[in-house]
């Protein structure tokens, strides 16, 4: 790690040597992905639960920048079952939206590289590796099995192109073969119905200025669902909507997510969402998981301090109080990450074992896992189970 001066910035000919030492590993990572012809040997591999449509392995995703390598995602495990609602939650930065771009391959290049762990895609009959796959072959997977409702659906769409345009150009893409225009013209209004817009004829021909935010987020996910994809990304698709309109998109994403039988991965930091959509919760911190079970587990008895904490910062119906609780301190550097518990400088339940090494996953129930020292003694084990 370069050393820096007092006031927290490099020298000239350290962020050079930084730069010019990004350039050779970020290369490196570059040549190998573009290569052509590559034999699906190379990305085959097999699921550890066939009934899982993704698994996360290991997965760490890292950001040359000319400050020193961000470890955005550091080493995150879970699973998404193949016809569930995995909710992945925690505070801006913790790696939420960098994890599910690892899966889309949609990260920030060359910059953004997957630099270890397995992203494992459930094809049916075999099973691909995301992290190893080349181009040309992820731009047949993007659309027709993952596919994703981004955060900003004005940021999404193209100002300059009409919706209809927007929406035939995915279905051409991926299932336009020996389709006519009139065709796929007929399957996007289809979509544009069964998203819950009633003039999809008249949308079918608008820019994305003239509509709503809400009627704009319907559009995002009517090309998200145009494929019928079996793994929806869905990140943050409700923050920039009023509630109702949250309401009315989130009843959507549940009926339409039975209609076509695939797996939802939301990302968001709205708890109340996590517990009305998810099956299952993933609790993220500074790039690492440090819970995840089942959405019963996890909200009634949340076992990580920072679980802990994020329940009590949210308001709750009926209850009067005069001031509502934040978690104290901030996030550890993402350069310079210690090598104890990311939470342990603004934990209040801190033990004496919390000075030691980051802590290992411990299994509270057969679908509870934390990172957590308070739990080393209680299940006499402190190992990946």
């Amino acid at each position: 790690m370069a050393k820096k001066k007092a006031e927290g910035y490099l020298s000239g000919r350290e962020a050079r040597r930084i730069a010019k030492e990004n350039r050779r590993i970020t290369n490196a990572f570059e040549k190998q992905r573009k290569r052509k012809n590559v034999p699906e040997s190379e990305y085959l591999t097999q699921m550890a639960d066939p009934n899982n449509a993704v698994e996360f392995d290991n997965l760490h995703t890292y950001f040359y920048t000319d400050a020193g390598v961000v470890k955005s995602v550091d080493g995150v495990s879970f699973e998404v079952p193949i016809g569930k609602t995995v909710g992945v939650v925690g505070e801006s930065g913790c790696g939420k939206s960098v994890t599910s771009l690892s899966l889309m391959q949609l990260l920030q290049r060359p910059q953004g590289q997957v630099v270890e762990g397995e992203i494992r895609l459930n094809m049916g009959d075999k099973a691909y590796d995301v992290t190893k796959m080349p181009n040309e072959q992820m731009q047949k997977i993007r659309g027709n099995y993952v596919s994703m409702i981004f955060q900003e659906p004005m940021t999404s769409l193209n100002p300059v192109f009409r919706i209809g345009e927007q929406v035939d150009e995915v279905i051409f893409l991926h299932h336009g073969e020996g389709k006519t225009k009139e065709e796929v013209k007929a399957r996007t209004i289809e979509l544009l119905e069964m998203v819950g817009i009633a003039n999809s004829k008249g949308v079918y021909q608008m820019y994305p200025h003239e509509l709503s935010g809400g009627m704009r987020q319907r559009v995002c996910i009517a090309m998200a669902l145009a494929c019928s994809p079996k793994v929806i990304i869905a990140d943050e698709p409700t923050t920039a909507l009023d509630v109702t309109i949250q309401a009315q998109v989130l009843d959507l994403l549940r009926n339409l997510k039975d209609k076509i039988n695939s797996s939802i991965m939301f990302i968001t930091h709205d708890l109340g969402v996590i517990a009305e959509m998810a099956d299952y919760v993933v609790v993220m911190y500074a790039g690492r998981v440090v819970e995840k079970g089942t959405v019963h587990e996890i909200f009634s008895n949340p076992a990580h301090p920072y679980t802990i904490g994020l329940m009590a910062s949210k308001p709750v119906v009926g209850k009067k109080i005069d001031k509502l609780y934040s978690i104290p301190g901030k996030v550890p550097n993402p350069i310079n990450m210690p090598n104890y518990c990311y939470f342990k400088d603004r934990c209040e339940m801190c033990v004496a074992d919390c000075e030691g090494e980051y802590p290992c996953q411990v299994q509270l129930s057969p679908t509870h896992f934390v990172s957590c020292y308070r739990y080393y003694d209680k299940n006499k084990q402190g190992g990946e189970v």
